[in-house]
């Protein structure tokens, strides 16, 4: 079932929308959403409008918990009041490849180019009703490709998940831990074995240290070094790994050819 047909069935409730794109549910149809939209994503994990849809309907208490956490921090309390976006739009990626290497932005604009990924392709929260924590969910959202780079991860499945966990453990996000629990099925055996030995470690361990990342203002720290960033947030060192260039590749294979 498309999304657009979830949303045409939802409009029939009669709540009135707190904010530009909202579409109020009711406890059934939150529930229905949910169950539905978690089917067609196990089924089709590239659906990025079901994946959203689950994480909204799956908050419950946690995003009120997050706010409160972002309240207890000037940083955290400057991004309620703010709002800030992170899109092409509002931040001026230019400025940041122009930033010295070591920074952080340098290190986000460097992370981009390396993994084809774009900042504008976040979908917009629609199903959270109240206005503040719908912008504590996409604030996470929008947030997400921070913490693959600040961690060094790449965007393929096993960093995917590797940051799930983190996530798990870091922010309490349902979406979360039922990515950690059926994300691992689409593993090989080798890629499985990795991701438990060496990736999920990491996670719970970094993600248990760490302060908790809703409440950082990215945007305020571009031009702040990485390395002093990551102390400073209490980021460990990761095991991630990054799949060597195609040309790369070959090289490597003619190498061990000539060695055996």
């Amino acid at each position: 079932m498309s999304s657009s047909i979830f949303r045409t069935r939802l409009r029939l409730s009669s709540t009135k929308p707190a904010y530009p794109g909202h579409i109020p549910l009711n406890a059934f149809e939150n529930a229905f959403l949910a169950v539905g939209s978690a089917v067609m994503s196990l089924a089709d994990p590239y659906r990025a409008d079901m994946v959203a849809a689950l994480g909204e309907t799956t908050a419950g208490p946690v995003l009120p918990r997050l706010r409160d956490i972002m309240l207890e921090s000037p940083e955290g309390r400057r991004i309620l009041k703010q709002r800030p976006r992170i899109n092409t739009s509002t931040v001026d990626m230019q400025a940041l490849a122009r930033l010295p290497e070591g920074t952080f932005g340098r290190m986000y604009i460097t992370w981009l180019e390396r993994t084809g990924v774009t900042p504008d392709s976040r979908d917009p929260v629609h199903y959270i009703d109240d206005p503040e924590l719908a912008y504590v969910m996409q604030r996470y959202r929008e947030c997400h490709d921070f913490y693959h780079c600040v961690n060094n991860f790449h965007v393929n499945v096993e960093s995917e998940l590797a940051i799930k966990y983190f996530e798990f453990v870091n922010l309490g996000l349902p979406l979360a831990a039922l990515s950690a629990v059926f994300g691992p099925l689409r593993l090989s055996s080798k890629k499985r074995q990795r991701l438990f030995s060496e990736y999920v470690p990491w996670a719970l361990k970094c993600g248990s240290s760490a302060r908790c990342l809703i409440s950082v203002y990215w945007e305020e720290r571009w031009e702040q070094n990485v390395e002093e960033m990551k102390k400073e947030l209490g980021l460990l060192d990761s095991p991630a790994r990054w799949p060597k260039p195609k040309a790369n590749r070959g090289a490597a294979v003619r190498s061990r050819k000539q060695e055996n």
